[in-house]
């Protein structure tokens, strides 16, 4: 979606001129998003929960849907799981502001069920539309719904969690949905070595200038 114009020398964008480019891109296809009405969530959603954060995120947080909480405010991860959220992320460095955060698809189902088959194909191209303008290096899944979505398996979460994956030109990381360690908490340390895992991984990507080098 992204196009990249050279200057009159044939010289590549820098990467702030890059970064205002995908805001454009992103605020574009989230005016058009948010008109959207292919499935029978969009008659009971409050909001449409586009995802918010940084344009040129390296780091892309994806989430199964959006809960009560989102639905009110049009904002993805802002409840009691939200808050975990947040301290997860900086427990490894990262801000919010660092990030983009976003969900499978981007309305609320009733009663916070999961989403259908129905409703993930057509909410899909909105969020692979985020991932081609944004382009992140690490994705972090949030969850089984989540995974199972992106990575295209019924796999367990403890066949998924603990390892990079590699789905099309991403890296990427599975652990526990923020939600479910407010109802276990004992899975938290599992998440722990998760995101640490993750947080190496996107080191050893910086130290080789990968993130944020946008003209490789």
């Amino acid at each position: 979606m992204q196009g990249y114009l050279f200057g009159e020398e044939g010289e590549k964008p820098s990467v702030a001129t890059e970064a205002v480019s995908a805001a454009e891109g992103l605020a574009a296809l989230s005016a058009t998003s948010r008109e959207c009405r292919k499935c029978r969530l969009a008659a009971s959603r409050r909001n449409f929960v586009f995802g918010e954060g940084n344009p040129s995120a390296d780091l892309f947080v994806i989430g199964e849907a959006p809960g009560a909480e989102e639905d009110a405010t049009g904002r993805p991860f802002v409840g009691r799981s939200g808050q975990l959220l947040d301290k997860i992320l900086l427990a490894v460095n990262f801000e919010r502001k660092d990030v983009f955060i976003g969900n499978i698809i981007k309305c609320r189902p009733p009663e916070n069920r999961n989403p259908l088959n129905d409703e993930i194909d057509c909410c899909m191209p909105w969020l692979l539309e985020q991932l081609s303008i944004i382009r992140p290096k690490i994705i972090l899944l949030l969850g089984k719904v989540a995974a199972n979505t992106i990575l295209d398996n019924r796999l367990s979460m403890g066949a998924m969690r603990g390892k990079l994956i590699r789905w099309k030109e991403f890296d990427c990381f599975v652990t526990y949905h923020p939600a479910a360690l407010l109802r276990n908490p004992g899975w938290k340390r599992g998440c722990w070595q998760d995101v640490q895992l993750m947080r190496t991984h996107y080191d050893k990507l910086l130290s080789a200038g990968t993130p944020h080098d946008r003209n490789t």
